[in-house]
């Protein structure tokens, strides 16, 4: 999945929980992304933290640490 998607796609995840309060948002973001991201895009998402995070909101990287690493992920 290309950079900009995955970037987008955790950021409206963020938007969505901003309106929550505000002891809900990070658990919130790491929940969604552990039970509804398939194992390659959470891999996808964690390089991308690990080299900074460019671009992605706040929140995200708040939740950095909450988000399951995959054990392993088929490049196919």
């Amino acid at each position: 999945m290309a950079t900009d998607t995955l970037v987008r796609m955790a950021n409206q995840i963020a938007t969505f929980f901003h309106s929550m309060p505000e002891d809900e948002q990070v658990v919130g973001v790491a929940t969604h992304i552990n039970k509804f991201w398939e194992p390659r895009m959470r891999a996808q998402l964690l390089e991308l933290l690990d080299q900074g995070g460019a671009g992605l909101d706040p929140l995200v990287l708040s939740a950095a640490e909450q988000i399951r690493r995959p054990e392993h992920v088929d490049a196919h």
